[in-house]
């Protein structure tokens, strides 16, 4: 078979297929003007830089559109088509970082850290509490509430042990507070974000160490 044989006999295959669920993604007029100034942000002929920010913009999008945050095939291959990328270094990009997920997600995507430091201070607690509450890794459960994923370091060490649910930060998790956390999510509420056993930010988890006469003052 010759070359140009293959290519017509690939071509008319492709064109017969059915179409793809979301093979017809388009960002919307606001999405539009969000990607030109987001390309318009690298020099001209460094475009590809904005991959990473166009998948989180197209994720957002599908959020909006279905309830689910995640990126399937159609919607990658439009993307890159927006800088003019090949399609497979766009998925190496939407493959390699937990932020894109490639497979429907749960309304709240629990996403638990257990590298050390947090393995250290109790994430196997964290992810009891989640089994317990009827979370599954990588399944969508509780009747589409929740999706639970073990992720690698997100950089709240301090803070451990902790997850991340949608772009929320909670900390200072354990046990209680995580059964706690995932029945506020599940009611509707938006439980307050950041450290869950009250102190400030980073603070030492004991109270203040130094300072303390100007704390006083």
């Amino acid at each position: 078979m010759t070359t140009g044989t293959y290519n017509n006999t690939h071509e008319a295959a492709r064109d017969a297929r059915p179409p793809r669920p979301h093979e017809d993604f388009a960002f919307t007029a606001a999405n539009v003007e969000e990607a030109a100034r987001i390309i318009a942000c690298y020099p001209a002929g460094r475009e590809h830089s904005a991959i990473m920010p166009l998948l989180w913009l197209a994720q957002y999008q599908m959020a909006d559109a279905t309830g689910q945050a995640w990126l399937p095939i159609p919607v990658i291959e439009y993307v890159a088509r927006q800088v003019t990328m090949p399609f497979i270094r766009a998925y190496e990009v939407a493959s390699f970082y937990t932020m894109f997920n490639l497979e429907p997600v749960g309304q709240h995507h629990v996403m638990v850290c257990g590298t050390t430091p947090c393995w250290l201070n109790g994430s196997d607690e964290v992810f009891r509490a989640c089994r317990d509450h009827g979370l599954r890794k990588g399944e969508i459960t509780n009747g589409g509430a929740f999706t639970l994923t073990e992720v690698e370091c997100l950089g709240a060490c301090v803070n451990a042990p902790m997850a991340q649910v949608n772009d929320d930060y909670y900390e200072d998790l354990d046990y209680a507070r995580t059964r706690a956390l995932l029945a506020a999510l599940e009611r509707g509420e938006r439980p307050t974000v950041g450290p869950q056993d009250g102190r400030q930010f980073s603070a030492p988890a004991g109270g203040a160490t130094t300072l303390l006469e100007g704390a006083q003052v």
